[in-house]
């Protein structure tokens, strides 16, 4: 008798820590949000955050106007069907540096997740580079995956096949 509730104890407490554990779950989802966009880490942090919400038209106004920049449609097009996807890397923004020509680059470390439960995650680093157009800083140039995108005129196209 003693046994038997002592075990329903133990099921009656695990049971109060599975809830907990999934009510901070539920909780915690979606809590980060927009900072400036009057710098060119902001920029990026905010490009970054837009990809993750899906927010693509925001996430393609960051976009410098260039020759090669993809329309809005195949720039969305490239992540709902998941031949761009971005949602298991991070990006670690790093140092800045002001060119005079109205341009920047910024140090970024890509954070890669590993595919399985036995890999693990790695980080590569670059250079993100952004332009100043029309009073705003605007990307063009993102290191792997997002360059294509941004950088390449027959990326998207070629995703799209």
């Amino acid at each position: 008798m003693k046994q038997d509730r002592f075990l329903l104890g133990i099921l009656i407490f695990i049971g109060l820590l599975v809830i907990a554990a999934l009510a901070l779950f539920f909780i915690r989802q979606d809590t980060q949000v927009y900072g400036a966009d009057d710098t060119p880490e902001g920029i990026i942090r905010n490009y970054a955050l837009a990809l993750q919400k899906q927010d693509f038209q925001r996430a393609y106004n960051y976009l410098a106007d260039k020759d090669n920049k993809p329309t809005y449609d195949a720039f969305r097009h490239a992540f709902l069907t998941n031949q761009l996807d971005v949602s298991s890397n991070a990006l670690q923004v790093g140092s800045i540096q002001y060119l005079n020509s109205g341009e920047a680059t910024v140090s970024v470390s890509v954070l890669y997740a590993g595919g399985g439960p036995f890999t693990q995650s790695w980080s590569s680093t670059d250079t993100a580079t952004l332009v100043q157009q029309g009073g705003a800083w605007k990307l063009s140039y993102m290191p792997y995956p997002w360059e294509e995108v941004i950088c390449a005129p027959f990326a998207v196209s070629t995703f799209m096949r």
